[in-house]
């Protein structure tokens, strides 16, 4: 069995003038070499395929692969991570983790609320503010929290995402807005601890994997889990394993967003406390990182028993049911 790996590396779009933050979730050739050696050793024939151009000019030489296992973040637009697997099915290919579906509604953080929200799951109030008069209808107090409606890994996320007055709302809000060059999530600021849900499997095969709670160290860093912080986290984050009656709540909870937003083979989902101790829903990631020393992800996974190796034999087996 064929199995190419399409990705795009960091390294690459450095080089073309990209900046730092511009490629933070684009992965490095340690993640492509620990994939392709889990493949290998599972007696698969593996290609390393590349990013949307080289798939493309595959494709129209005529080539043909059994499985793509797809790791691809794209770069810029709603759909970035959707392109691929999109091109995929056009030439009827099959591939790893979700469908152009998903990928693109959970990239945009206000759709995938709606969402969540209209499936009975709890998430904090928010608006999404396309153009700065939109401000004028927030129908809810600070404080708030502010972050770019479609970016990852902290982009957009900084001391002054925290906004405690309403005065101090339009100078955040037309900065993200004029950064990022996109839409604004303003959400109901939460206090309350912070965890990531780890999910293998599709539908009623999936099943979390580990609940793990994110700590920041606030001497180090007052911006929460922004950019600066994950850039940072070896000396500002600690990770760590839940009690089973945290474990419990949150698995409920992001199994019921993960089957809401149709999520495959693996991915996170984000969660917070409130006041009161519910978990909210923050967001989905189903195409998380799989670095396997600095991915929240594999991490969370280790933490609970679950190795790196088998941590890719069930996203790639989830995917071979389709097959």
């Amino acid at each position: 069995m064929l199995i190419g790996i399409t990705y795009d590396l960091r390294v690459d779009y450095l080089a073309k003038g990209y900046s730092e933050e511009e490629t933070a979730e684009l992965d490095s050739e340690e993640t492509i070499k620990a994939i392709e050696e889990v493949l290998v050793e599972e007696g698969y024939e593996v290609e390393l395929v590349g990013g949307i151009s080289s798939l493309v000019l595959s494709l129209a030489a005529g080539k043909k692969w059994d499985l793509i296992f797809n790791i691809a973040e794209g770069l810029t637009g709603f759909s970035r991570e959707a392109r691929i697997p999109a091109l995929l099915e056009a030439y009827d290919i099959p591939y790893t983790f979700s469908d152009p579906l998903t990928l693109t509604m959970c990239l945009h953080k206000g759709i995938a609320k709606k969402i969540v929200k209209d499936s009975n799951i709890l998430t904090p109030k928010f608006r999404v503010i396309e153009d700065i008069n939109d401000i004028l209808n927030i129908d809810f107090k600070p404080p708030y929290f502010l972050k770019p409606i479609a970016e990852g890994t902290g982009k957009g996320i900084s001391k002054t995402s925290i906004v405690h007055k309403e005065e101090e709302l339009l100078p955040v809000v037309n900065n993200l807005l004029m950064r990022y060059n996109q839409p604004v999530l303003l959400e109901a600021m939460l206090t309350g601890r912070e965890f990531t849900v780890g999910i293998v499997g599709t539908g009623k095969k999936a099943r979390v994997v580990g609940v793990m709670e994110i700590l920041v160290n606030k001497e180090k860093s007052t911006e929460g889990y922004s950019y600066f912080t994950k850039q940072n986290y070896s000396e500002i984050v600690k990770y760590q394993k839940v009690d089973k009656d945290v474990y419990d709540k949150c698995e409920k909870l992001a199994l019921a967003a993960w089957k809401a937003l149709n999520g495959r083979d693996g991915g996170r989902i984000d969660l917070m406390y409130d006041n009161e101790g519910n978990a909210n829903f923050i967001e989905a990631n189903p195409l998380a990182g799989l670095n396997p020393n600095h991915s929240d992800l594999p991490i969370l996974a280790n933490l609970y028993g679950l190795t790196y190796k088998n941590l890719i034999k069930e996203i790639l087996d989830s995917a071979l049911e389709r097959v």
